[in-house]
Order: C-alpha cells, then sequence, then structure tokens
C-alpha cells in the first residue's frame, strides 16, 4: 500500500467505490433476473411490473458509473422486446 497521504486516501476511496459499484451491479443483476424468470414464465402483466423497476434499476447503475449506459440500453431494449414477444 502507498506511504503517501493522498495515496492512502485515494485507495480508501476506491474500495468504497468498488463496494459501492458492486452492490448497484449485484442488484441490476437480480433486477434482470427477476425480469427472465417472469419472461420463462410467460407472464405478461407481472414481467411488465418487473421490466419497469428493472428499468429504473439499469437507468441508475449506469447513471452512477457501475456499467456502461450502452450496455444498460441494450439490456432494457432487448428485454423490452421479449415482453412484448410473449403472447404474440
Amino acid at each position: 500500500m502507498a506511504n503517501h497521504k493522498s495515496a492512502v486516501k485515494r485507495h480508501k476511496q476506491s474500495l468504497a467505490r468498488n463496494e459501492r459499484n458492486r452492490a448497484n451491479r449485484t442488484r441490476m443483476k437480480s433486477a434482470v433476473k427477476a425480469v427472465q424468470d417472469h419472461i420463462l414464465e410467460q407472464d405478461k402483466e407481472q414481467a411488465l411490473q418487473q421490466l419497469r423497476l428493472a428499468t429504473s434499476v439499469l437507468d441508475k447503475t449506469a447513471g452512477k458509473g457501475a456499467t456502461h449506459w450502452k450496455k444498460a440500453a441494450r439490456k432494457i431494449s432487448r428485454m423490452q422486446r421479449a415482453v412484448n414477444a410473449i403472447g404474440a
């Protein structure tokens, strides 16, 4: 570990950010998984409800920089298409 006061502080900050980003990514993955489970069950109403929550979580995760904004947009788009395909 670094010996300079500023480097020690930066290290502490990076550890805190790492933990925060990990929590955000875990929340994102759980939200996506919930939507995918309802898509597999062909439950459109529940899938739409979970999709709204997942969209919010994905946007927040991308906004905080824990994941890339284009990755979040791509996931939202693919989930939306899958939900719309239920019963079609």
